[in-house]
């Protein structure tokens, strides 16, 4: 069974090997010729370093002096063919790093690339430790065998002749050669299989810490609240011990081998000498001969080693791999059309629901998928305000996910300005409909910098004139630069209803046709939320300002109010649609969520206002209680 593994790995790893060659030919070209001159002037010395010996220093001995020119000539010799071997080193090691470097960037790119075209559903059932991990680390390792591949078919090409000298050399110094090459190749396999499962396992560990790592610094305050920090150092210890002994039980193995491989060379080198004495006694090869060989077996010891280095490589190389081709290879894709919407127009862009159907698919392929909506219609008239409104998990934030085209309906159409967005293109849908969550996200830049997101033709008067739209232009004026304030990693140096007001403002920036609201403003106090709403309501008859639609996922009273309409869903299905007043007089489901909502947040501000007041009155109930 292992034998039959090790040799699965070897298959799949020379299959990704292979890969890289067809994708760099040239710079591996480039790296293998550098190699091959790196070894071919490696035996080519053996043999210099023989003839100056045999035929210079020996000579030189034997007459008590030295001939300048014969002398000049071994320097210019060993001189040269130096200058080409540090060419061929020169040439393999930056055709090998730029190919290897060049095939991570371009991986990284892709992986990154086929995140952002699959669907959120997929998203949803990969970790994003996990992710991480695969646009890294897996890319690095999957191309980490690149570095000595070069050096290794060098080498290979470097034996071959190697072993052809021996044989025109002397045929008994060749046989010495045949046991000594195929022996140092047999211990690096033996030495690759035993260290296979040991990279697989490694590899696989380094996953593990990354992903708990990421997810105790993701949920850093959860861990803090709960008191969950010890719990969560032991638990990174844990996984990080067993890294650790996987890497040492690898460190252990190379201390065993390592010394062997050394020595075997060193023994041929031994051998050489001894059958070599008994040849050159016999007159069969003369002593520059004798030295050729020996030298040549002591500088083969380490180019061998490359070999090696690259048989343990391919196991951890097979492992990132295959989790890379496991993005890549992904389905669920949702391809863009080619249909653009008129980008001069400015005017509200109605929205459209029609029969939409759609459900979550199983984390596992033999589970039952999670229908969420089920034949869906309603429209969102241009310019007008449609509130959605519903129990927990009725469908309303999947809803919005399909307005903005993040997931795909299974049945049913989803059009904008008459459209369906299935058929538009990536730039018009991003141009016409913003989303704006009810979980912000801030990135670690200016507040300008999380406005504009650099799309063109936005400065700082569309910024400030979004911002007064979003009810954010006073706490953003009152920073200490301003718009050039760094607001911090998410937005750490803002309160959370600022963190939405300065991304409902990065939406508005973009002038929108359509703005969805997916209960964006829950951190916001109902007054400012009144006047954002207000404010969008009003603003297309103001000069300049954006005019969209809005479809909004709304909880308060006060905002469902605002509303043109409303549509009430219970289990993925609207139920009922009419203005706020009708449907509190005829629905009772609908009557008792609204009165439900508004009452948790009457409680919700008397638990406020008492938390307000409790430190005045504490000295007074102090002494009542007495």
């Amino acid at each position: 069974m292992a034998s039959r593994t090790s040799r699965d790995v070897l298959g799949r790893g020379l299959a990704v090997l292979g890969v890289a060659i067809r994708e760099q030919p040239r710079i591996f070209a480039v790296a293998v010729t550098g190699s091959v001159l790196f070894g071919a002037m490696t035996v080519a010395s053996a043999f210099v370093v023989g003839a100056v010996v045999g035929d210079v220093v020996v000579p030189a001995i034997e007459r008590g002096s030295v001939g300048v020119g014969a002398l000049a000539l071994a320097a210019v010799a060993l001189f040269g063919i130096s200058v080409l071997r540090v060419a061929g080193i020169f040439g393999r090691r930056l055709g090998a790093g730029y190919m290897q470097y060049r095939l991570q960037a371009a991986y990284r790119r892709r992986v990154t690339r086929r995140y952002l075209e699959l669907p959120l559903s997929w998203h949803h059932r990969n970790a994003t430790g996990t992710l991480l991990s695969n646009a890294n680390s897996d890319v690095e390792a999957a191309w980490h065998p690149i570095a000595p591949l070069p050096f290794a078919v060098g080498t290979l090409v470097m034996l071959v002749g190697a072993v052809a000298s021996l044989f025109a050399t002397d045929w008994a110094l060749a046989l010495v050669g045949l046991a000594v090459f195929p022996a140092l190749f047999a211990l690096n396999v033996a030495y690759s299989r035993r260290m296979a499962p040991r990279q697989a396992r490694a590899q696989r560990l380094r996953a593990e810490v990354s992903g708990i790592a990421h997810e105790s610094f993701d949920g850093a305050l959860v861990v803090k609240t709960m008191g969950r920090e010890a719990q969560e150092t032991d638990r990174f210890a844990a996984r990080a011990g067993e890294l650790r002994d996987a890497l040492v039980s690898v460190g252990r193995l190379r201390g065993v081998f390592d010394p062997v491989l050394e020595t075997l060379p060193s023994l041929g080198t031994l051998a050489v000498l001894v059958v070599g004495t008994f040849r050159l006694r016999q007159g069969a090869i003369s002593v520059a001969e004798l030295v050729s060989v020996a030298f040549l077996f002591t500088v083969l010891a380490f180019p061998v080693r490359a070999i090696g280095w690259v048989l343990a490589e391919l196991p951890r190389s097979v492992a990132g791999w295959d989790r890379v081709r496991r993005v890549l290879d992904a389905t669920g894709e949702m391809p863009y059309g080619d249909t653009t919407l008129d980008p001069a127009d400015l005017r509200p862009a109605p929205l459209t629901f029609t029969g939409v159907r759609f459900g979550y698919e199983p984390a596992e392929a033999h589970l039952p998928g999670t229908e969420v909506l089920g034949e869906v219609s309603f429209t969102v008239p241009a310019g007008k305000t449609v509130a959605l409104v519903g129990p927990t998990g009725a469908g309303k934030s999947t809803i919005a996910s399909l307005a903005v085209r993040l997931v795909d309906p299974r049945a049913g159409t989803v059009a904008l300005d008459g459209v369906d967005v299935r058929r538009l293109t990536a730039a018009s849908l991003a141009r016409t409909a913003a989303l704006v969550a009810q979980v912000p996200f801030v990135f670690d830049d200016t507040v300008r910098a999380n406005i504009t997101l650099d799309r063109p033709g936005i400065g700082d008067d569309d910024v400030w004139a979004a911002l007064r739209l979003a009810e954010a232009d006073g706490f953003v004026a009152a920073l200490p630069d301003g718009l050039d304030t760094k607001v911090g990693e998410r937005g750490t140096s803002l309160s959370g209803g600022q963190r939405q007001r300065l991304t409902l403002a990065r939406a508005l920036a973009g002038r929108p046709r359509l703005l969805v609201l997916d209960d964006a403003t829950s951190a916001v106090d109902p007054r400012v939320e009144a006047a954002i709403l207000a404010g969008l309501r009003s603003s297309a008859g103001e000069p300049g300002a954006p005019a969209a639609s809005i479809l909004v996922v709304a909880y308060r009273r006060a905002t469902i109010a605002l509303a043109d309409e409303v549509v009430y869903l219970e289990q993925g299905r609207v139920v009922a649609r009419g203005t706020h007043a009708e449907l509190l007089a005829t629905v009772p489901g609908y009557a008792d969520l609204v009165t439900a909502y508004e009452q948790a947040e009457v409680d919700h501000a008397k638990d406020e206002t008492y938390d307000e007041v409790a430190p005045l009155n504490s000295g007074l109930e102090i002494e009542v209680d007495r």
